[in-house]
């Protein structure tokens, strides 16, 4: 699916009426993923662009970084002199300040009906551990299912930790390993004795379970969802 381009503000023409057109059919396309419960990237991508807009609009300069830098040298000097002129030039900050103020909610009800998918997901899906868990769980594996519950995907996983803005925030790094079939002989209990064997760099590793009770889009939805419940589970203990 076509996304929205980072500077789809202020790429090409600055007009209200095509910027709203640009806008609408991106909505569109999220609206149908949406329809088919499939959450990302159009999730995250939503609130990328919400947050964008809502930083230009209260810091004015940064629009002028919200510019495309695909000019030359010369050219890009003429732009940075001439930029104060710009920003005192009502007609295209009216113009620009119309489209985030049109944008803005748009977004928003699109975030909000993305939450509310996301939110039932989560409630029909389990996380539970395999085995005993062990002090150390920042590092392990993952096994994701869903219905009829023959084929597990085997993730091995990392919590990482960064910075944003305001706060330390937990990442979760993964790495697939391999689908492999359930069965009264091939348990989860029997899975996690097979990775010990095979990767002894981990000899006691946490391993979870993340069951949808739904059979989802599974990259587009139940992966992220599994994720992201793995680090809410870890980061409360």
């Amino acid at each position: 699916m076509d996304g929205l381009k980072d500077n789809w503000l202020t790429e090409g023409l600055i007009d209200f009426e095509y910027k709203k057109y640009v806008l609408l059919a991106y909505l569109k396309r999220v609206k149908d993923c949406f329809g088919r419960v499939e959450l990302y990237p159009h999730l995250s991508d939503l609130v990328f662009h919400y947050r964008n807009l809502l930083a230009l609009r209260e810091n004015k300069a940064l629009i002028f970084e919200a510019f495309p830098r695909e000019l030359s040298l010369d050219n890009l000097k003429m732009l940075e002199l001439n930029y104060k002129k710009m920003i005192e030039d009502d007609t295209v900050m009216k113009e620009l300040e119309s489209i985030m103020e049109f944008a803005m909610p748009q977004l928003q009800e699109s975030m909000k009906e993305g939450s509310q998918i996301y939110d039932f997901v989560e409630s029909k899906c389990e996380l539970s551990p395999i085995g005993v868990v062990p002090l150390y769980a920042n590092e392990g594996y993952m096994f994701i299912t869903q219905p009829p519950e023959k084929e597990t995907n085997v993730y091995r996983y990392q919590i990482t930790m960064y910075q944003n803005s305001t706060e330390a925030m937990r990442g979760l790094q993964t790495q697939f390993i391999c689908t492999t079939q359930c069965s009264l002989v091939n348990t989860y209990e029997q899975m996690k004795i097979g990775l010990v064997k095979e990767y002894q760099d981990l000899p006691n590793p946490a391993t979870f379970l993340v069951l949808s009770k739904l059979r989802l889009p599974f990259l587009q939805t139940l992966v992220p969802v599994a994720k992201r419940l793995l680090v809410k589970h870890l980061s409360a203990k």
